[in-house]
């Protein structure tokens, strides 16, 4: 907008919160219930994307949110839209080959989108399923000293189970369902956000509600207002 004399502003939501790298960073990897509890709601954000025909293209760990949203805490926000796509546009150049530029984020990168070909919503499961690894161990699912190394990795090399790379339990059929969402066959992950979403309610043992969220954030992050700080334009 634009006050009457003249100065353009901003308004944006005020997240109360912290992005899920952040918070993995600070606190370590999650519990297998909390996992099943944040993966189940970007599924719903992401059901909705793509149901508009639309694909994130950078899912990862800094682009979701957790944090309070009125009385509930724990409530997950999907952000940055900004290499959105419409789905099965292409073929594109691909993005491994692109001088000097990088679409999307390495480490979470769908082999299809890599090499350029036509995607659809399964490389935002492909990206899901690198968030939950992450989330469950710490850790990426492939590193390397060059994004090259690590793009050859998502192409080819089959990731270990998470299990063999954290002390904290996972469920196997958790673990399996991650490693599916790794396949390097998009025919081959669960076709759709709502079969994934599906798939993790089947899990047993995922208790993860407002009574664990509400004791987690107290704990580790008491409740802050916003302040009237505001950046002129």
């Amino acid at each position: 907008g634009v006050t009457e004399n003249q100065t353009m502003y901003l308004v944006m939501e005020f997240l109360d919160g912290m992005d899920l790298e952040s918070l993995v960073r600070q606190h370590g990897p999650m519990p297998a219930p909390r996992v099943v509890h944040v993966l189940r709601q970007v599924c719903d954000s992401l059901e909705e994307a793509h149901g508009r025909g639309l694909v994130h293209r950078d899912i990862k760990p800094a682009n979701i949110h957790l944090g309070r949203v009125g009385c509930r805490e724990d409530f997950v926000k999907v952000l940055d839209f900004g290499l959105v796509k419409a789905a099965g546009v292409g073929p594109a150049q691909s993005l491994a080959s692109m001088e000097g530029v990088i679409m999307g984020t390495p480490a979470y990168m769908a082999p299809e989108l890599a090499l350029g070909d036509q995607v659809d919503g399964r490389a935002d499961l492909y990206a899901l399923g690198c968030v939950a690894y992450y989330l469950l161990t710490g850790e990426q699912v492939f590193t390397g000293d060059t994004v090259l190394k690590v793009i050859s990795q998502h192409l080819h090399a089959a990731p270990l189970p998470p299990s063999e790379r954290t002390e904290l339990p996972i469920p196997a059929a958790l673990e399996h369902l991650v490693l599916a969402c790794l396949a390097k066959r998009p025919e081959e992950r669960p076709q759709n956000a709502r079969q994934l979403a599906q798939a993790l309610d089947t899990i047993d043992g995922m208790t993860w509600g407002d009574e664990e969220a509400n004791r987690w954030w107290s704990q580790h992050h008491p409740p802050q207002g916003p302040t009237s700080d505001a950046i002129a334009l």
